[in-house]
């Protein structure tokens, strides 16, 4: 009697393994009764009749991944490979056409992709491959989606993920960009010590300037000095060349005195004794009294010229 139950036990055990089964998230059974298609079972505990009806398989809706490398030519004849991603899934209401119509989805999908990129590509320049990716993409998608919908698949999205020319191109075009960079630099470069040039020079007529107006203050200073001193010295008694003679020599003892102070001067010979200063003073008048001849003498000859023209 315990054997009977046993027996019954497995038997009933076995009979629900073959009655029930799961089906998991985001998967769909497909369902045949004597070999001819019954229905699509979705996630969760199914029942089928043992021995009658079979699992023919499970399709996945989940959103898929296909990469696809194509090799083509761009219309400057250059030889490019192109890496397009293609993300598809199986439409829910469609699994009886993607599992019946189409054996091998990826191969499908792989030849729409060669045909499009074949067709697209070389039409553009290399330059316009890079730029246009998008567009390639964008036609890949049109053209797969058109075609797999009939087969229960929805094209989610393409991309093109990678533009690989060929090796002695993509050196050049290296070689390419560093020429452009280094142009460009050397251009930053000229531009710089153009404005430190512009700049410095600017500077130094700016120092000129200022120095030329130093000078031009501190004679005016001395001028106004010697006017004053002059004009003391007339208030207690001393005449005019009396009062510039005795100016000079002062300048001239001050003038000896401020270079013996000094300890690292160079040996200067200048004449020490008083008579120096007198001596001074009388070249200075005469220089003074023979520059106004001859400006007098040039303004006569000026003159004349305009009246005899």
């Amino acid at each position: 009697m315990g054997f009977y139950l046993l027996y019954g036990v497995i038997g009933f055990f076995v009979l629900l393994f073959l009655l029930f089964f799961i089906v998991k998230q985001q998967t769909a059974a497909v369902i045949e009764t004597f070999g001819r298609f019954t229905s699509v079972r979705h996630s969760g505990l199914q029942i089928k009749i043992p021995l009658i009806q079979r699992i023919a398989g499970r399709l996945s809706l989940k959103i898929q991944q296909l990469d696809v490398i194509v090799e083509t030519k761009t219309l400057d004849d250059v030889f490019v490979k192109l890496k397009v991603s293609v993300q598809y899934k199986v439409i829910r209401e469609k699994v009886y056409e993607a599992f019946y119509k189409l054996d091998y989805p990826h191969d499908q999908i792989t030849s729409y992709v060669f045909d499009v990129v074949r067709a697209e590509v070389p039409k553009m320049k290399l330059d316009d491959v890079f730029v246009k990716k998008d567009d390639i993409a964008i036609a890949v998608k049109s053209e797969l989606n058109d075609a797999m919908m009939e087969y229960g698949y929805d094209i989610i999205k393409t991309l093109v993920t990678d533009i690989d020319p060929d090796a002695q191109v993509k050196a050049s075009m290296n070689r390419i960009n560093a020429a452009e960079r280094e142009k460009i630099a050397a251009q930053f470069e000229g531009d710089a010590q153009r404005i430190l040039i512009v700049e410095k020079a600017r500077a130094e007529a700016e120092s000129k300037r200022l120095q030329g107006q130093g000078i031009a203050d501190q004679r005016r200073e001395i001028a106004r000095g010697l006017e004053e001193s002059v004009e003391v010295l007339n208030k207690v008694g001393i005449n005019s060349q009396e009062a510039s003679a005795l100016i000079v020599v002062t300048q001239h003892y001050d003038t000896l005195q401020s270079i013996g102070e000094e300890t690292n001067s160079n040996l200067i010979l200048l004449p020490n004794s008083p008579q120096a200063g007198s001596d001074m003073l009388n070249n200075m008048v005469a220089s003074f009294t023979a520059s106004n001849q001859i400006g007098e003498a040039m303004k006569e000859a000026k003159s004349k010229k305009n009246k005899n023209e």
